[in-house]
């Protein structure tokens, strides 16, 4: 309730991209020192058994991850995790760095609760995110890659193979991302004959390790059921690990915010509905064949619950943690106790 009705306040004053890094910084000046970081997971930490997943292979303390997106270059996830997290997902990483869209790309829309941005993939390159990963104790990582705006769709599957080859020792999971709508043309490769094609090069590099790792696929919102269904058997043919549902969306029915028409993709609660749309669409229509990480518009408790209802064995926090601020992931796991 601080956070809603004191902290937010204040923060939703300043540019969102600027606050990003600010608060960013605070969180890890914050950690420095002595004993906080024993107090952040005592105030936010929940453990118990029916919070835990197995999941391709991997053991999740609790279902609540942090979404792609917040922590692109590895710099936080240590200091993020305490906050209660199960895994931490960083990315989207490039192989080469890349300052993304010009600013100003990050938009509040707070009458509809969501964010819209046009970030364009800025990271500082897969190498920089290494050393910080190294140094990981036991949290577990997703890393999120994609291909660089200069490099042409035709070779495309140059930059996600480089990005899996540097990042296969130092994270617990893939995700293959296709769908991210800031990047040109980048959506199209969610078609069914390049994406085939991408997949199934990872999956043989995957395959050529002698523990391979899950490597899942993040989708759009705005797919047609045609468009899933075809996900569906792409998923099955090249044995995907799973799918992340979803991304952000490019539509703008019914918003109230002044930032409405910005361009980008849109988070929070205005996706809420048509991601478990997805994510029910998925599990039924696939028989439950592969797991399902559900993210978009993740606000409270119930939102959650209505996600793993509709068949997600995870969810992915991002605009929702921005919103509610780090008690959210608190109280979600305290509902899925009680569940």
């Amino acid at each position: 309730m601080m956070y809603r009705y004191l902290i937010k306040p204040v923060l939703f004053l300043g540019d969102p991209e600027w606050i990003h890094y600010f608060v960013f910084a605070l969180i890890r000046l914050i950690h420095k020192i002595p004993g906080v970081s024993f107090l952040v997971r005592a105030i936010y930490q929940v453990h118990h058994p029916k919070l835990e997943r197995e999941l391709f292979g991997i053991r999740f303390k609790n279902p609540v991850g942090l979404a792609a997106g917040f922590d692109k270059d590895a710099k936080l996830y240590q200091e993020l995790s305490n906050f209660g997290f199960g895994f931490i997902e960083i990315g989207t990483l490039t192989p080469k760095p890349q300052p993304g869209n010009p600013k100003k790309r990050l938009f509040r829309l707070p009458q509809d609760e969501g964010l819209i941005n046009r970030m364009g993939f800025n990271n500082e390159g897969v190498a920089k995110a290494i050393p910080r990963l190294q140094k990981n104790k036991n949290i577990i990582i997703g890393g999120n890659i994609g291909k660089n705006k200069i490099t042409p769709n035709e070779k495309a599957v140059e930059d996600y193979t480089h990005c899996f080859e540097a990042l296969y020792p130092y994270v617990d999971y893939f995700v293959v991302n296709v769908s991210s709508p800031n990047t040109p043309n980048l959506r199209e490769l969610q078609e069914k004959k390049p994406l085939t094609d991408l997949l199934n090069t990872l999956q043989k590099r995957n395959q050529a390790k002698e523990q391979p790792k899950p490597i899942l696929l993040k989708i759009a919102p705005d797919l047609t059921d045609e468009q899933l269904l075809d996900i569906i058997d792409i998923v099955k043919s090249t044995q995907t690990a799973g799918v992340i549902a979803t991304n952000t969306t490019l539509d703008r029915e019914g918003l109230q915010s002044p930032n409405r028409d910005q361009s980008g993709g849109l988070s929070g609660k205005p996706l809420t509905h048509r991601s478990t749309e997805v994510i029910r669409f998925l599990s039924e229509k696939s028989q439950k064949a592969f797991p399902i990480i559900g993210v978009g518009g993740i606000h409270k408790p119930q939102d959650a619950l209505e996600k793993m209802n509709a068949g997600a064995d995870l969810i992915q926090l991002y605009t929702g943690f921005v919103y509610e601020g780090p008690g959210v992931v608190k109280r979600i796991n305290k509902a899925l106790i009680k569940k």
